[in-house]
């Protein structure tokens, strides 16, 4: 572009032009420059306009469209006079145009097809002062700098820049060829005072200056990192040629190879396996160290020679030193050890060190992953966890082909290498909650793993070669079996692990939990005294759940709290010796002072070193926990007519359930809520037969009442699923106790399912459920008759306190919960 001087020619000009519109970015005026036209409807206006007085108006597009008409124009254009014409072959044209003057549409001749319209013309807001000329000169000063450092201006531009003699001409032809948003080019060009123009182009010329500092830093950096590599490279050249000179190794790559062909030749590999290395290692040494493939290679040569090739060493261990083990980690879990130990008997009288699967399942925080940490000691083996819980991909457990860009192989080897030992014990936890989706199946690729008779040759996807993995010693740990495909299941030994009774926990904290807690927190244990109410108080009132997770929670808060007292009281000692130590030199003469050392402060006494001591009882857990949050005296009780307490087995433990009946007037209906599952739903349906059936024929209750009143069967706590057939006899009680407006019997809990018939039918986790009662300070439990053969394995610590009535009839049921 360069700019041409324009007599004005005001009463030339005329006030009605045909405009086209401009894509890219506004044209000032006192601009010579070429324009491409292509749209037919322009090229048209351009053609009348040449064949008349060459004149056009050039306005910008405020939305960019194929046919565009006034509405889609910016107010502000310049008018232009047509040089030059000339015609492209692909169709359009190409002009050279002489910008003249700003103009402003006024009124709309023609909307579209050609765009007309009359236009006022703007004159430039003339400001003659001393401010003018100094952004004059600041202008031509700054676009100096940043020409003379980019290569993309021109000298013709310089020198139009200075021979511009017109502060506003100078504005316009420097916004015209600086790098700046059309949008505000736009602004510049409907700014008619001169100096507010000036001023808004020097801003924008300190941002191309800005910019081309950063870019200058930019190119300054690239250059001296090239600078740097092309050194390293000739320094790494020299060091060769002084190796190759020695007799030393030349490079990287033939180091490397010795160290693996070393390490591989060490193991003696037979077979496919041998077959398979060598090829690897052969592929290996010819390639170029700079290919992306000799990368891959190196990885999966380390990944083999980093693996447990050899056989295991016979096991040594004692079974009572496992015994011994099992007793010092765990509290309880008699019938828990006694498993573990039986599976170690067998093992050592059958000197096998294959592995074994054995699946731990029971609430959270109950102790599976220590109990597995304890097998591991107790068979001196490396111990090695994971967890599935969430996994989707089955590359996850099998590893990943070699093909893939990251590809490793799967935990199951990625553990051998860690642990480098073949016959570790490997826990994989949470069984319970892997998923499924487009990526496979994890629980299917476990079925190789957990298979004694398929993983001698387990092959890794990623090592694609057979490795023994049989010798491994896996614990499997879950909350619930529900979850867990019958073929996963039926691989493994089941052993349970119930929920703790308060007097458990007490047990728990007193040898594990608190001594853990105090030294996590940095106390000593004669610093910190628990009562045996203080500690029954968190099991009951803070952490009531199955486990002893929350139990340790509450302790560690306790004991954080404990600890910032301690540290609070020695700094304000020490601060208060300070002080005494100061105020005790400032009164000594300074010849006493000095004879024969320092006096003793008292801060160096023994008694400001003796630390605090804190007995914990009911009223200082409160204070440091709140109030808690299962308060003694909320006990879940039927205290009034259709109310009963029933049992239910979750993930979680045991737990109790309040059933809650009640009927209003109404016409004849049946309600159920508390989000209940079809099979509950089935109970409870079977429940009110039942209770109507008695109710009319033992009690005498007319039918006329059931067809006045609407029934409504409730479960509170409404937002969590309820689901399972143990219930019934729970949901019929309730109904009777409400048919007959009495109260069932106090502290009476119950469990099992109801048939049409009236006859009650076995139920699971009777010990966890036992265990609940025990937690919620029932009496009396009420069981399927079926179920007699579970209380052996109960405890007797948990059944003490506790009366059990097995029953076969509902009948049987009604005589102990609603006795005539």
């Amino acid at each position: 572009m360069s700019e041409q001087s324009v007599v004005p020619i005001d009463q030339i000009l005329p006030n009605k032009l045909p405009l086209v519109a401009l894509m890219g970015r506004p044209i000032f005026p006192g601009i010579f420059t070429p324009i491409m036209i292509g749209n037919p409807v322009d090229v048209k206006v351009i053609d009348d306009a040449v064949a008349g007085d060459g004149l056009i108006g050039l306005v910008m597009l405020q939305n960019e469209t194929e046919t565009p008409a006034i509405t889609d124009l910016y107010r502000t254009g310049t008018a232009a006079k047509i040089v030059k014409k000339i015609n492209l072959p692909a169709g359009g044209v190409n002009i050279f145009i002489s910008t003249l003057k700003r103009f402003q549409i006024k009124k709309t001749l023609s909307a579209s097809n050609p765009i007309v319209a009359a236009v006022a013309y703007l004159e430039d807001e003339e400001d003659d002062t001393s401010e003018v000329k100094a952004l004059t000169r600041a202008l031509i000063s700054e676009m100096k700098q940043i020409s003379e450092n980019n290569p993309l201006f021109s000298e013709e531009m310089r020198l139009n820049m200075i021979n511009i003699d017109h502060p506003g001409k100078i504005a316009d032809f420097i916004a015209s060829i600086l790098n700046i948003d059309k949008a505000e080019q736009q602004k510049i060009l409907e700014i008619l005072n001169v100096r507010k123009r000036m001023e808004q182009v020097l801003v924008f010329i300190k941002k191309e200056q800005e910019l081309l500092r950063i870019q200058k830093r930019i190119q300054k950096e690239i250059n001296e990192k090239i600078e740097k590599s092309q050194r390293d490279y000739f320094l790494k050249e020299e060091l060769k040629a002084i190796k190759a000179e020695l007799g030393m190794t030349t490079d990287a790559k033939s180091s490397e190879y010795q160290r693996l062909k070393e390490k591989l030749d060490a193991f003696k590999f037979e077979g496919e396996i041998k077959e398979a290395v060598d090829q690897e290692l052969e592929k290996f040494s010819l390639m170029d160290p700079n290919s992306g493939e000799f990368i891959v290679t190196r990885n999966y040569l380390d990944v083999i020679v980093n693996l447990p090739w050899q056989d295991p060493q016979p096991e040594t261990f004692e079974l009572k030193l496992a015994r011994d083990i099992l007793e010092a980690d765990h509290y309880g879990l008699k019938d828990v050890k006694i498993r573990i130990v039986e599976y170690l008997a067998v093992r050592k009288l059958r000197k096998d060190t294959k592995g074994s699967i054995i699946c731990l399942v029971g609430p959270p925080g109950v102790g599976k992953t220590s109990v597995g940490r304890s097998i591991a000691r107790a068979l001196g083996k490396q111990f090695f966890r994971f967890s599935v819980g969430g996994m989707r991909d089955e590359a996850e457990i099998k590893g990943h082909r070699r093909t893939y860009i990251g590809a490793m192989p799967g935990k199951i080897i990625q553990g051998l290498r860690i642990v480098k030992h073949r016959d570790p014990v490997f826990m994989i936890d949470e069984i319970d909650k892997m998923g499924t989706s487009f990526q496979g199946d994890p629980a299917s690729a476990l079925l190789e793993v957990l298979d004694p008779e398929q993983n001698s040759s387990f092959r890794d996807h990623y090592l694609d070669l057979p490795f023994d993995i049989s010798h491994i010693f896996f614990v499997v740990t879950a909350n619930t079996l529900d979850t867990i495909p019958p073929p996963l299941l039926d691989r493994m030994e089941i052993i349970q692990l119930p929920g703790y009774i308060d007097t458990e926990k007490l047990e728990i904290a007193k040898r594990y939990l608190v001594p853990k807690s105090l030294e996590k927190n940095g106390l000593k244990k004669a610093q910190v005294k628990y009562t045996k109410e203080s500690l029954l108080h968190i099991a009951n009132g803070y952490a009531r759940e199955a486990g002893v997770r929350n139990f340790e929670k509450n302790l560690d808060k306790i004991h954080r709290k404990l600890a910032k007292q301690i540290v609070e009281a020695e700094e304000e000692a020490a601060s208060a010796g300070e002080k005494a130590a100061s105020s005790e030199k400032a009164e000594t003469p300074a010849a006493e002072i000095g004879v024969s050392g320092a006096k003793t402060s008292p801060a160096q006494t023994p008694e400001a070193n003796i630390p605090l001591k804190f007995v914990i009882n009911k009223e200082l857990i409160e204070e440091h926990l709140g109030k808690p949050l299962f308060p003694e005296d909320v006990v879940k009780r039927a205290d009034r007519p259709g109310m009963s307490v029933g049992l239910a087995w979750t993930s979680m433990g045991g737990d109790t359930l309040v059933i809650e009946a009640t009927s209003v007037p109404g016409k004849e209906d049946f309600t159920l809520t508390g989000k209940m599952g079809d099979t509950m739903k089935e109970s409870a349906a079977i429940a009110m037969t039942v209770a109507r059936r008695l109710a009319s024929e033992r009690y005498g209750i007319a039918p006329e009442w059931f067809e006045k009143r609407h029934i409504h069967l409730h479960i509170p706590e409404g937002a969590t699923p309820k689901d399972g057939p143990s219930a019934g006899i729970t949901m019929a009680t309730a109904l009777l106790s409400l048919f007959r407006d009495r109260l069932i019997t106090d502290r009476l809990v119950m469990t099992g399912e109801l048939s049409l018939t009236g006859h009650v039918l076995p139920i699971g986790g009777l010990k966890e459920k036992t265990i609940a009662a025990r937690r919620n300070k029932a009496k009396h439990i009420v069981i399927p008759k079926q179920n007699i053969r579970d209380l052996d394995d109960i405890p007797d610590h948990v059944k003490k306190g506790v009366e059990f009535y097995p029953v076969e009839r509902f009948d049987e049921v009604l005589a102990l919960a609603l006795p005539d």
